[in-house]
């Protein structure tokens, strides 16, 4: 790796200042928790082993950051697989405790780095967004191999806890502990150190920081950074591994089943209290998370206030945050759209070929749509009708992503927003469907506004953490009828429209979600012809330069928050009298990551892109059976993006553009973008031999 000059120290007067500044969220937290969530000190304890494993985790993300200036929603999943290996091979193969931790060690430092090696590297130059959702795939393509992993010992356990082999309990009040809790207060601390060690006094930590910082300038400098991130990859797959084997032995591993989200919660709520940068607040607050967690268990019946809780903390600490410019995030690529659509020039799209294509393909689109509940059963009708519905989400996600360039990881929290109003609408008030769901968008765009207001300081990553956080708060206790019983329950009737058209069956209900997705479709694209569009685009593109024609970028951002928050609340109002249900399980905030997900494999830059990411994540829900669905979702995504950047719909439209190209050529046609540039010899012009 070569010899890398050590970094100067910090003067005195700033280290003093972080001895007092860097404690002050943990304890804010662990005052929360005394004043309002209070339990005996065994319940506490036990949060103090569930926050050490909280900061395994967190401290593996935070690496992952510093060194790709990304968040790394795999970080569990690259410990899954290792640790059900090792959990499989104690209890179906016999082989010792302590012989399978160090199989699951190497295995996890392997699988590190080669998921660093084999996909996220092909990612290296690309914008953080692709690299973002390269992550979220790669986290559902680990979580299917993690569930087929038993099956080579015919094993059909759920979920599977271990004991290392010291038997030992003590009772400290209500709460037993044995072992593997003190396992856990040992070797979890000694672990942080020596990693905190490695990054503080070795050339590989001062070589993790420069790649992260400047990683051009780093490797002119004779830094191997494609090996340094490699190396942090393995490294934060053993800590995951690590956390998770540990898991285990305290309450247990999914062997079976999904992961879960409060882990990678806590360890976000940690992250962003130590601002990503700072180590020492990183892990403290994941201790005091973790004996907050385990405090509103004890008060509280649900887990879900808990995640609540934490999403709070999440919103709290970001809002909060004083801004300060990413270092090194202009060099790694900033949060843009894909897929963006490269628009006809006029030579082209006035052609007689051009235009009879055009039509014809909206005629036999239009007459596919209305044709097809005629030859499908009412399951598969129904299921068409709610796509039409999810791609108005989608086109939400457009908007505000694909338009304006603000990422958003909480879409269906303004989904759920919208069902509410929507079924209140019609339900307690009597209003038509059409009135409720102009209604429903409207809250829709208030809601968005409340989250927009605040966030207008932050972008990239920060913003998509909140709006994250804000779909937790949301589906997991804000709208949640089992905590609130004003919200809708029971059958949500559809009243006749305007009085007299009749839309109970599956049939209707098909083609009053079309009607809802082609006005959607018309309404945005004649946003994105006017100047409202070009300004959004301009955003994306570069926002200083926007606000120098005296454009307000902020109220530009706050704009394309309320246009996609009312596209989203209208789908949501239509949604909740499409299932005739409100239907609220804790999910939403994985609902939102798969509908962003797809998104970017439809491709954000278009409305196409929209319709293609909706059929493509519904499909696979629909179509293809067991766990090939995550396959479809996670995997397929990453292949999505390996061969199409820009998503489905920039493939669809690459295909277009060499099809005009070739017209064009044909035709003898000069088109900017299409064709080569003739350069003609003017009379009197010297020519170069």
């Amino acid at each position: 790796m070569g010899v890398v000059r050590r970094a100067p120290k910090l003067p005195r007067r700033r280290v003093r200042g972080w001895r007092v500044d860097w404690l002050a969220g943990p304890l804010l937290i662990l005052a929360v928790q005394m004043a309002f969530f209070g339990a005996p000190i065994g319940v506490l304890i036990n949060g103090a082993v569930l926050g050490l494993i909280t900061a395994l985790v967190a401290l593996g993300m935070f690496l992952v950051y510093r060194a790709n200036r990304v968040l790394n929603f795999a970080q569990g999943e690259l410990g899954l697989i290792p640790a059900v290996l090792a959990v499989m091979l104690i209890t179906e193969s016999g082989l010792p405790w302590l012989l399978a931790l160090l199989i699951g060690l190497v295995a996890s430092f392997a699988l590190g780095g080669a998921s660093e090696f084999l996909i996220i590297r092909r990612f290296f130059r690309a914008p953080r967004l692709v690299l973002t959702v390269a992550t979220l795939g790669l986290a559902q393509a680990l979580g299917f191999l993690a569930l087929w992993m038993p099956r080579w010992w015919d094993s059909r356990v759920a979920s599977q806890r271990i004991d290392m082999p010291i038997d030992a309990v003590w009772d400290v009040g209500p709460i037993r502990l044995s072992a593997d809790h003190l396992l856990v207060l040992v070797l979890v601390p000694l672990v942080l150190l020596g990693v905190g060690a490695l990054l503080r006094y070795t050339d590989l930590g001062i070589a993790i920081r420069a790649a992260a910082e400047r990683p051009d300038r780093a490797g002119s400098l004779g830094i191997p950074v494609k090996a340094v991130q490699t190396l942090v990859w393995a490294i934060a797959g053993s800590l995951a591994f690590l956390a998770l084997f540990l898991r285990a032995g305290v309450i247990g591993l999914p062997v079976s089943g999904a992961l879960g989200f409060g882990l990678l919660l806590r360890a976000l709520a940690a992250l962003v209290i130590g601002r990503l940068e700072h180590l020492p607040t990183v892990l403290c607050s994941s201790v005091a998370l973790g004996i907050l967690h385990m405090g509103v268990d004890w008060n509280q019946s649900s887990s879900l206030v808990g995640d609540a809780l934490m999403a709070a903390v999440i919103i709290v600490a970001l809002v909060l945050r004083r801004d300060r410019p990413e270092r090194g995030e202009l060099e790694l690529g900033a949060f843009r759209a894909v897929g963006e659509v490269r628009r006809l020039p006029d030579v082209l799209r006035r052609l007689p070929e051009v235009r009879i294509a055009r039509w014809a393909a909206l005629l036999a689109l239009t007459a596919l749509l209305l044709t097809l509940p005629h030859h499908l059963g009412t399951e598969h009708v129904l299921r068409l009708s709610f796509l039409y519905l999810s791609t108005m989400v989608l086109v939400s996600l457009v908007v505000l992503t694909g338009w304006a360039g603000q990422v958003s990881l909480g879409q269906m929290a303004f989904v759920a927003v919208g069902a509410v109003a929507g079924a209140h609408a019609t339900q307690e008030w009597g209003a038509d469907i059409i009135l409720a769901t102009l209604l429903a968008g409207c809250c829709g765009l208030v809601a968005a506004l409340v989250v927009g207001i605040p966030a207008l300081r932050l972008r990239g990553m920060h913003l998509a953490v909140t709006t994250l956080a804000f779909a937790v708060a949301v589906t997991s206790y804000l709208l949640n009828p089992r905590f609130f019983d004003w919200l809708p329950t029971g059958r949500i009737e559809r009243h006749p429209i305007l009085g007299r058209i009749d839309w109970t069956t599956s049939f209707a209900m098909y083609h009053v979600s079309l009607v809802a997705m082609a006005l959607t479709f018309i309404a945005v694209s004649g946003i994105r012809r006017s100047r409202t569009g070009r300004v959004l685009i301009a955003l994306r593109e570069n926002e200083a330069a926007v606000e120098s024609f005296g454009v307000s970028a902020k109220r530009a951002k706050l704009m394309a928050f309320g246009i996609s928050g009312f596209v989203a609340a209208a789908s949501g109002a239509l949604s909740v009298h499409h299932q005739q249900a409100f239907v609220m399980d804790g999910r939403g905030a994985e609902a939102s990551i798969g509908m962003f997900v797809s998104g970017v494999a439809g491709g954000l830059g278009s409305l196409l892109g929209a319709a293609v990411g909706s059929l493509w994540y519904w499909g696979a829900l629909w179509w293809l059976s067991g766990n090939w669905r995550l396959l479809a979702t996670g995997g397929g995504v990453l292949i999505i993006l390996l061969i199409l950047p820009g998503g489905l719909a920039g493939g669809i439209y690459q295909l277009r553009d060499a099809a005009l190209t070739r017209l064009a050529t044909r035709r003898g046609i000069e088109a900017p973008g299409y064709t080569e540039d003739r350069l003609e010899d003017a009379p009197g012009s010297g020519s170069s031999a």
